[in-house]
């Protein structure tokens, strides 16, 4: 029996989100990177470079908070902590900036890469002690016709093992576009259709991970995480691209990185009974005997 469309749809979905990761693919080269982009032409503080601990470059992400980076599902999932190093603060991924050991990763249970449609695709990574760059902030506009720009490292062609890694980072602008734009199975809830300009420019393998930023009032916002092709197709850049909508997961991820804690409130300690002091009965008095009293002798009446 054929295998339902559906079911075709979730395996080569599942199938590109895995090759976005190194190691992966058949000549275990290729990764995610920028395709038709240029070189970083700035600091970007708040970017990560993610790597095996023998120094592999494998995705990118994004420092939320001094010891928190955002980065997709697919290239956390299934992995160790104890065997990934993270880079931040540097556009060249093998040196500079600042080196942290990974403690914690966790990834959004709604996560299924087999799934028909694979939403879900973001994780967490927890540094092991906070880092002094500067996090990037949640944007909140997400609307078709935003002016995006996408970062990332990697080979500059667009098709599986064409090139080598790149070492610096590479950019490109662009911007949303209507859900339509993107042909393969997408969640316009809480994903993002990314253009592809020229129709040959665009996110590709090893820029898994990486950010989609808006600049609002000078400071850079991170909007998305890369994800995958957009029409399914295993030669970069052909269509536009889908981004996991960092605003979307806004709350989750606040709920991992600061919770709530509900302070456990403090008893009202319970008064001791205070015992009034016993009052000793008044004594009754005792009568004391009738006095005798004197008496007066009565004088005589006088003799008349």
């Amino acid at each position: 029996m054929k295998p339902s469309a559906p079911k075709l749809l979730a395996v080569a979905a599942a199938g590109l989100l895995v090759c976005l990761v190194v190691g992966t693919q058949p000549s275990a080269v290729a990764q995610p990177r920028i395709v038709g982009g240029t070189a970083a032409d700035q600091p970007y503080p708040f970017m990560v470079s993610l790597h095996s601990t023998s120094g592999k470059l494998f995705c990118a992400g994004s420092l939320v908070a001094p010891d928190w980076v955002v980065t997709a599902g697919h290239c956390v999932q299934g992995k160790n902590p104890n065997t990934l190093t993270a880079r931040i603060n540097s556009n060249d991924n093998t040196q500079g900036g600042e080196e942290a050991s990974v403690a914690q990763l966790v990834v959004n249970p709604a996560f299924d890469p087999t799934a028909a449609l694979p939403g879900g695709d973001i994780g967490l990574i927890r540094l092991a002690a906070p880092v002094a760059a500067a996090p990037i902030t949640v944007g909140t506009v997400t609307a078709p016709g935003t002016a995006t720009r996408v970062l990332g490292w990697g080979q500059t062609c667009p098709t599986p093992s064409c090139g080598k890694v790149s070492v610096l980072l590479q950019q490109l602008d662009t911007h949303l576009v209507a859900a339509t734009g993107c042909t393969a199975a997408f969640d316009p809830k809480d994903e993002l259709c990314t253009d592809n300009p020229g129709g040959k420019s665009g996110s590709c393998y090893g820029d898994s991970g990486g950010p989609e930023i808006v600049q609002v009032e000078g400071q850079w916002q991170v909007l998305g995480v890369t994800s995958r092709p957009g029409n399914g197709d295993a030669t970069c850049a052909t269509a536009p691209s889908i981004y996991t909508s960092v605003v979307a997961y806004a709350a989750w991820i606040t709920s991992i990185i600061a919770p709530v804690t509900t302070p456990t409130p403090t008893p009202t300690p319970t008064a001791s009974p205070t015992t009034s002091p016993s009052v000793s009965p008044t004594p009754t008095p005792t009568s004391s005997p009738s006095a005798t009293s004197s008496s007066t002798p009565t004088s005589p009446a006088p003799t008349t």
